[in-house]
C-alpha cells in the first residue's frame, strides 16, 4: 500500500511538472509573438514617419505608437519617438489651439516619463539631496548625454503648450525648462538642428523682464548652427522680429525662407516644406501682426 502511495505521489509531481512546462511554453511563445508583432509595428511607423508632410501618415503613427507604448512603455527610444511625433502633428497639421495644447502636454508628459523612470536618472537622483522637485532639479542639472532626446521633447512639448497659456506660467515652468535646456546646451548643442538655441529664442520672446536682446542672440545662435533647417529663421521672424517690431527684417528674413528650394535636404525636407507654408502664411498675415 505504501508503494502505491509513493506511486501515485510521482504521477502526481510528474503532471504537476507537465503542466507548468506547457504553461511556460505557451508564455514564451505569446512573447515571441508580441514581440515579433512589436517590431512589425515598429518597421510601420518608420515608413509612415518617411511621409510625415502627410496628416494621415502622421495620425497613423501617432496611433500605432501608443498602442506600442501600452505595451512597450519601458523603451526609452519609443517614448521619445512617441513625444516627437505628437510634438509634429501639433505644430504643422493641427489648426485648433485646443488640439495642439493637447498634443503637446500629451507629449511632454511622455519624455517626462521616460526621464523619470530611467535607470541613470533614478541613480542620480538618488544621490541628490533636498525635496522632491529640488532633487529632480538637481538630477536634471548633471543628467548623462543619453537623456538629452527625452529631456529635450520634454522641454520643447512643454514651451509650446505653454505659448498659448497666461505669461505666468510660463515664469512658473522658467527654472525647470532652463534647467533642462542649459543641460543639453551643455551636452549637444546642436541637438535636433540647433533645437536649444531655437528653444530659448522662443522662449526669451515670451517671458516679461527678459532683454528682447537674448532672443534674438538665441536665434542667431540657432541659424548659425543648423543654416539648412528653416525652422530657424521663420521661428526667429515669428517671435523675436514680430515681437521686437522689426517689420522690414520679419518680411525679408520670411522671404528668403520662401525663396529656398525645401526638397535640397531630404533628412528634413518635410520639415522644410511645412515651414516654407508658415511663412508664407505669416507674410499673409502681416498687416494685422503689425498693427
Amino acid at each position: 500500500m505504501k508503494h502505491f502511495y509513493i506511486f501515485l505521489t510521482h504521477i502526481f509531481i510528474c503532471i504537476v511538472i507537465l503542466l507548468s512546462w506547457n504553461c511556460t511554453t505557451q508564455k514564451i511563445e505569446f512573447k515571441n509573438a508580441q514581440s515579433q508583432n512589436i517590431d512589425f509595428l515598429i518597421q510601420q511607423t518608420e515608413l509612415l514617419w518617411e511621409q510625415r508632410s502627410d496628416t494621415n501618415a502622421v495620425i497613423k503613427t501617432n496611433h500605432i505608437l501608443g498602442l506600442i507604448n501600452d505595451l512597450e512603455n519601458n523603451d526609452n527610444d519609443l517614448l521619445n519617438a512617441y513625444s516627437h511625433s505628437l510634438f509634429f502633428q501639433g505644430m504643422f497639421l493641427e489648426q485648433t489651439k485646443t488640439k495642439k495644447d493637447s498634443l503637446f502636454l500629451k507629449g511632454a508628459e511622455i519624455a517626462k516619463y521616460s526621464i523619470l523612470r530611467d535607470s541613470l536618472f533614478i541613480t542620480i537622483l538618488n544621490n541628490s539631496e533636498g525635496d522632491s522637485t529640488f532633487k529632480i532639479l538637481s538630477a536634471l542639472s548633471i543628467a548623462p548625454k543619453e537623456l538629452v532626446p527625452g529631456m529635450y521633447w520634454w522641454a520643447t512639448n512643454k514651451l509650446w503648450y505653454l505659448n498659448n497659456k497666461p505669461a505666468i506660467e510660463r515664469i512658473n515652468q522658467r527654472e525647470l525648462l532652463e534647467i533642462i535646456m542649459h543641460r543639453i546646451i551643455s551636452l549637444e548643442p546642436d541637438y535636433h538642428y540647433g533645437g536649444p538655441y531655437r528653444f530659448f529664442g522662443n522662449f526669451y520672446s515670451r517671458i516679461p523682464g527678459v532683454e528682447i536682446s537674448q532672443s534674438r542672440d538665441y536665434f542667431q545662435k540657432a541659424i548659425a548652427s543648423s543654416p539648412d533647417y528653416l525652422g530657424n529663421k521663420v521661428q526667429m521672424a515669428e517671435f523675436y522680429h514680430q515681437k521686437a517690431e522689426n517689420r522690414s527684417l520679419f518680411q525679408s528674413l520670411l522671404q528668403t525662407v520662401i525663396d529656398r528650394d525645401p526638397t535640397t535636404n531630404p533628412e528634413i525636407m518635410p520639415e522644410n516644406i511645412l515651414y516654407q507654408k508658415r511663412a508664407i502664411q505669416l507674410l499673409q498675415q502681416k498687416d494685422i501682426l503689425f498693427e
